[in-house]
């Protein structure tokens, strides 16, 4: 077989087995890995570690999955300049007495400082923000990017991150106790999912655009965890 098409056939398999595995993994099966929560952070940094390897296995290389040396500094100049947007929205917000209740989420209510810590130091940077920028900005987006036009591989791997967040988005409309009919849960978890996939739009331009993981990380990884401070500040 020519070098070229056995590449494209291990990056096809490589795409057929990655998408169903992610539309499962965050919807039906890491809520129910024994040992939670500690349990979630170990097997997502696990699975990024195997998604990694069987990308280089597929033949994609570093840089196209955004982890070039070469190109660190370029997504670090990128990724905080946008997480530094973010800080300040979330000051904002914090400061405007008007605006501060749109911060509050009942899962934060109830966390000390060691658990907020936790969530913030641990949970989202590894258990989050790794795990997802290595899946969907990192090793989906490189195996679409050998499949698709810019833009097919841009709105599939968006698509894909926004119905990652269907789970999710029921555990926090039943946590703060909204929307409680079934139609205002479909419609709520619909806008959820489609707000998550543009920002899986953006993330995905930014990984793009300076040639590294580290620009939509340093983003994700501001948007969550400032965002979950944020919420305990509006609570106390």
């Amino acid at each position: 077989m020519h070098a070229g098409a056995a590449d494209r056939r291990r990056v096809l398999l490589l795409t057929g087995a990655l998408l169903p595995v992610l539309l499962a993994w965050n919807n039906l099966v890491v809520h129910r890995l024994p040992g939670r929560p500690g349990s979630y952070v170990v097997a997502d940094v696990a699975a990024a570690g195997v998604l990694l390897a069987a990308a280089r296995a597929a033949g994609l290389s570093w840089a196209e999955l955004g982890l070039d040396r070469r190109r660190l500094a370029a997504g670090v100049r990128w990724g905080g300049a946008c997480a530094a947007v973010v800080a300040a929205g979330y000051g904002t917000a914090l400061a405007v007495p008007a605006l501060r209740p749109l911060l509050a989420d009942a899962r934060v209510a109830g966390l000390g400082g060691g658990e907020l810590a936790g969530q913030v130091l641990v949970r989202i940077p590894l258990g989050t923000v790794l795990w997802e920028e290595v899946a969907f900005r990192g090793v989906l987006l490189a195996a679409l990017s050998r499949l698709l036009p810019r833009a097919g591989a841009v709105g599939v791997s968006a698509a894909v991150f926004g119905l990652w967040h269907v789970r999710p988005t029921l555990g926090a409309l039943a946590a703060n106790d909204l929307a409680g009919g079934p139609l205002s849960r479909a419609g709520a978890v619909l806008l959820a999912c489609l707000g998550t996939a543009a920002a899986g739009v953006l993330f995905a331009e930014l990984r793009l655009r300076s040639g590294s993981l580290a620009a939509p990380a340093l983003l994700h990884l501001a948007t969550n965890s400032l965002g979950l401070l944020a919420a305990a500040a509006a609570h106390r």
